[in-house]
């Protein structure tokens, strides 16, 4: 008899013993070619209340036994992130964001939150308050010798941090960044033993050890093979993964620096050694592995990342471990992303005040010399790099203007080449009233655009979760999104959806192509200006809708309680 997944309750179904199944990954899709209809302007090749009356007093009820104290059916756990990334003192993606949205909503639910991050020279330190030394005398394994380290502790708004600080030539943490380095793996895997180190020699013993991408996905593989025989044997291990791309693929000297001096066993297949390269450990596998529960941070993504050839040569360990696997989609924090309480933005809104949301709309045309009209805005919010689908969103770009809209670019990527390419679209269009690129990245300029916004566009080829649109839906502005990944699992298209009328919130084009992207977008153009009631409606959709973090929060703790007592 099937079993229910501990994500949404229950328990999970048992795992089987069948072989691993080969996957073979779907081709990239290829870049479509251009429709017929003739372009607003030529476009270069693509690189890249009553009143109260009073009322006689009631008699008094008599006086009933006190009640006895209330006591919580759910025991409170203790629980240790283990993280590269925490918004907003180290932050480079969602996987930031995730980890201080969803330590919150644990603290409040009453359960004892710590988070182990390393201390990076770039830190936020104006987010840190009472930052101060913790542990003086952290001496950590390391080759044939070991590394001393000081780890401090800190308040992060509210989240009780420890920052494991090295002393090694090495200068593991302070290079001015978080990552793109080519001794990253060995620097994250220092990080980890240097964690795990810490928790043991420090007498902490979490309940959960909660693990997130590649960069930690040694701390498991520590836990069990080294600290548990150490008599650190209560924690159990969850593991996130937030994107499937980069998986810590390297070669086995790691295993010499880290003290797992056998490598025979751990280059074994069914632990660390990658699916495609038999002389390569892959990081990310052997967090899969090793861990009690994996999750990813979507449903529809988790099941793309093993059956539908986005887990990057992960498929086969996916399968070999499903009975432990499995997606949430990430919440957002009300209290940073909200614009009745917003302090970017020049007019607070809600769905009674909706109206203020068009002063809003004033207020981005006014920064950013678009010219004042009756045209919709239309957004791009996001990374420049090729998963966000680069191709579609130029397109996108030039048929906005054939459809008399206004079109609003902020982004940024790492491939240099991207950055220039859209630098010269950039100068290109610079002297259109309506169109703005902003190359690079302004939090307070993406607070105006989510508020000024009518539409927001995410044309990717995959997405695991995606926070735009959710931010964007709690600001009333309308996401136009491709159908995969966290998106299908959040937005509901408006005409050809089977959710009731009050639960569509957008648009969604199935196929990475021209005329998928035209189908949605031009539909929600036309409905801004042939139908204004219907439209405003599928704003206050958006805003009605819960994406905080209040039932991811509920999902981990169901995973929490089921790996607990194995």
């Amino acid at each position: 008899m099937a079993t229910k997944n501990p994500i949404r309750g229950g328990q999970p179904p048992v795992q089987d013993t069948a072989p691993s199944l080969a996957i073979t990954p779907e081709p990239p899709a290829a870049t479509p070619p251009e429709p017929a209809y003739p372009p607003i302007e030529p476009e270069p090749p693509f690189l890249v209340p009553e009143p109260e009356w009073p009322q006689p007093p009631e008699p008094p009820a008599p006086e009933a036994p006190p009640s006895p104290p209330e006591t919580s059916q759910e025991p409170k756990l203790f629980i240790v992130h283990l993280t590269p990334e925490l918004a907003p003192v180290a932050k480079v993606g969602g996987l930031a964001d995730m980890v201080f949205g969803l330590t919150h909503e644990l603290q409040l639910r009453g359960h004892h939150v710590e988070i182990l991050l390393p201390k990076y020279d770039c830190l936020r330190y104006d987010h840190i308050w009472d930052l101060h030394e913790a542990y003086s005398d952290l001496w950590v394994p390391w080759f044939n010798g070991s590394i001393h380290c000081t780890v401090y502790f800190g308040f992060v708004h509210g989240r009780q941090c420890f920052f494991i600080e090295p002393h090694s030539s090495d200068n593991f943490f302070n290079r001015g960044c978080i990552y793109g380095f080519d001794d990253d793996v060995l620097r994250f895997a220092f990080f980890s033993r240097a964690a795990m180190e810490f928790l043991w020699q420090s007498g902490k013993h979490p309940d959960i050890l909660h693990c997130h991408d590649w960069q930690t996905a040694l701390a498991p593989v520590f836990l069990y093979e080294i600290y548990q025989h150490l008599g650190m044997t209560h924690p159990r291990v969850c593991f996130t993964i937030h994107n499937f791309k980069h998986q810590g693929v390297t070669g086995p000297q790691l295993l010499h620096a880290t003290g797992l001096n056998r490598p025979e066993y751990y280059a074994h297949y069914d632990r660390m050694r990658d699916n495609h390269n038999p002389h390569a450990l892959n990081l990310m596998k052997a967090g899969v592995v090793y861990s009690n529960f994996v999750t990813t941070v979507s449903p529809r993504h988790a099941a793309e990342a093993k059956d539908q050839g986005q887990g990057f040569g992960l498929e086969p360990t996916l399968h070999i471990h499903h009975a432990k696997y499995g997606g949430v989609v990430n919440g957002v924090d009300y209290k940073v992303w909200n614009p009745e309480i917003d302090p970017y933005i020049p007019y607070h809104y809600g769905l009674d005040s909706l109206d203020d949301k068009y002063e809003n709309k004033r207020a981005l045309r006014d920064r950013l010399m678009l010219a004042d009209s009756d045209k919709p805005i239309i957004a791009f919010i996001g990374r420049l790099d090729p998963q966000k689908g680069l191709e579609l969103l130029r397109h996108a770009l030039f048929y906005t203007l054939h459809r008399r809209g206004q079109f609003v670019l902020l982004g940024a990527g790492a491939d240099g080449q991207i950055n220039h390419y859209f630098w010269g679209l950039k100068r290109q269009l610079d002297d259109n009233p309506d169109i703005h690129i902003e190359i690079g990245f302004n939090e307070e300029l993406s607070h105006l655009i989510y508020a000024g916004a009518d539409i927001i566009l995410m044309p990717s080829r995959f997405e695991p979760c995606g926070l735009t649109q959710l931010i964007a839906l709690r600001y009333g502005t309308v996401p136009v999104v491709r159908e995969v990944g966290g998106l299908a699992d959040t937005v509901f298209d408006r005409d050809y959806s089977d959710r009731p009328e009050d639960e569509r919130n957008g648009y969604v084009f199935k196929d990475y192509d021209y005329s998928g992207l035209e189908s949605a977008l031009g539909r929600a153009i036309s409905c801004y200006y042939r139908h204004p009631v219907e439209f405003r409606e599928l704003m206050r959709n958006g805003i009605r809708q819960d994406f905080s973090w209040n039932h991811p929060g509920r999902d981990y703790l169901n995973i929490y309680h089921y790996i607990r007592d194995k």
